[in-house]
């Protein structure tokens, strides 16, 4: 007897549709599953055969054959259980066949026949809303699936209770829309800016940074607070939307992060550790799933000790940063991952550290600085909005107590010059102003022309540096509520581009 049910699987961020046929025929009593499957999925059928006979269900002495159409479409992972387990119980009569019909089903199963969590259930769960079934899913996948408005979602801890209510005797109730989580940045569970000792360039910089979307490159000696800057970043932000909560979402249950846990309500903060390779950066495999970058997705990556991760791993962020999106092509097919995040790196400006302490207790050799600077390219570094002197603390800052303001209070300045950014009409923030946007939204004085137009000449600057200080200034003067960029919002921009200006190289 032949058998259908729905199933999906998820190929970056998209959900397909798997049909998976079961037939239960003539011939020495195994089962054989077809259509593309991985290592996992070849190891169902001594999972769902266990578990079948742990649930007290009859494994009659037939060839069952399992079919996951379409056939040219890889099949990863333990997400067919529960299907192929249904599927099974329907073609040996156990199931009326036609419960199925209008059904999808997604889960792994445990040997005892509690069903498992998997990732990429909120795509399966969109993708079914589209085809109008209901979705069967393991209970700790509910509170995600739930979060796609419109769909039906059917939690279910076991084999057992997925038959009961699909021939009726205990119907499963759907599951409700989770209520979303949203702690508020700078709240008491967040490390506070306020803690952070001196470095007021530096803050000031961050919020600049935050205000305007903008990448942001710290550069000081060991211990100067670079790190500790970095961390307290996100509690200055402003909250995720509800739409770009969903997308953050989706990106960490494609990549299998969120185990069970609440959706995604805060912005991310990824900090790769340097010996991170290209494919663990940016994303890919045989079977591409997301990279730090995009699990970054509107929220931080930050990158400590920024020239010691490799070169070609550095290299492959200039068009991610670009784009806000990477794609990945492979032999069969290529996929797209949003990467828009905001890029905090840090630095020594020397082997040792110390070459822009004023203790001159630096001994790198000149040759050795050019080696270890020339490990960050020209292009990389162009793409990089801010460069920030992160100077040492002097003594009197560390032993008087912290006195600078909180996140909170930046928080509140970063929030007014969002709102002033919209009040203009302008949609994207500052740092992804096109060529088009930037003369339409970045109106200066005729002082601030001249004083753009000396610093072009005498820093010699790229096209692209040209932007970035126009960019920077926009924001600077949201920052101070005006219409018009003024000469002491260009110059406050010019000090934020240290590398440019060559103070340390």
């Amino acid at each position: 007897m032949l058998a259908r049910t729905l199933s999906y699987t998820t190929i970056g961020l998209e959900a397909l549709p798997v049909e998976v046929e079961v037939d239960a025929g003539r011939g020495l009593p195994a089962l054989a599953i077809v259509g593309l499957p991985d290592q996992a999925v070849k190891e169902a059928k001594e999972r769902v055969r266990t578990a079948l006979l742990n649930s007290q269900f009859e494994l009659p002495s037939v060839r069952f054959t399992v079919n996951l159409a379409p056939a040219d479409v890889r099949k990863a992972g333990g997400v067919f259980d529960l299907a192929i387990a249904l599927g099974m119980l329907a073609a040996s009569r156990q199931l009326d066949p036609h419960a199925l019909a209008s059904v999808a089903a997604l889960g792994e199963l445990a040997l005892d026949g509690s069903v498992r969590p998997v990732p990429g259930v909120l795509l399966m769960a969109r993708a079914a809303r589209r085809r109008k079934v209901p979705l069967l899913v393991p209970c700790a996948n509910s509170a995600e699936a739930a979060l796609v408005e419109g769909a039906v979602i059917l939690p279910v801890a076991s084999l057992r209770q997925a038959l009961e209510h699909l021939s009726g005797e205990r119907p499963l109730a759907a599951a409700a829309p989770p209520r979303r989580r949203a702690p508020r940045p700078g709240g008491a569970e967040d490390a506070d800016f306020a803690d952070v000792r001196g470095q007021a360039h530096a803050k000031r910089a961050l919020e600049v940074a935050a205000a305007g979307g903008h990448h942001a490159l710290l550069i000081g000696p060991p211990g100067s607070g670079k790190t500790m800057l970095a961390q307290r970043f996100p509690g200055i932000q402003a909250e995720l939307t509800r739409e770009e909560a969903l997308e953050v979402t989706m990106i960490h249950s494609v990549a299998g992060l969120l185990d069970g846990q609440p959706p995604v309500a805060r912005r991310p903060f990824r900090s790769p550790h340097h010996t991170s390779s290209a494919i663990a950066l940016i994303g890919g495999g045989s079977e591409p799933k997301p990279g730090e970058i995009s699990l970054a997705h509107h929220g931080v990556l930050f990158l400590d000790e920024l020239p010691e991760f490799h070169r070609d791993v550095l290299e492959s962020l200039r068009q991610p940063l670009e784009e806000g999106a990477v794609r990945i092509a492979r032999a069969r097919r290529s996929v797209s991952f949003p990467a828009r995040f905001t890029l905090l790196a840090a630095m020594n400006p020397c082997p040792c550290g110390f070459l822009t302490d004023p203790s001159g207790r630096c001994r790198c050799p000149s040759t050795a600085v050019a080696r270890y600077l020339g490990k960050l390219s020209g292009p990389l570094l162009d793409r990089v909005d801010l460069h920030v002197d992160v100077p040492a603390v002097p003594f009197d800052a560390l032993t008087h107590p912290p006195s600078g303001e909180t996140s909170a209070q930046i928080r509140t300045r970063v929030l007014k010059a969002q709102r002033w950014r919209k009040k203009r009409g302008q949609k994207p923030t500052n740092a992804q102003l096109t060529s088009k946007e930037l003369k339409a939204h970045c109106a200066l004085t005729p002082e601030a022309v001249g004083l753009l137009k000396s610093a072009m000449r005498e820093l010699t600057l790229s096209m692209r540096s040209y932007t970035k200080l126009l960019k920077i200034s926009r924001t600077i003067a949201d920052l101070a509520a005006s219409d018009h960029i003024l000469p002491e919002h260009i110059a406050e921009a010019i000090q934020y581009r240290s590398l440019d200006r060559q103070l340390w190289m």
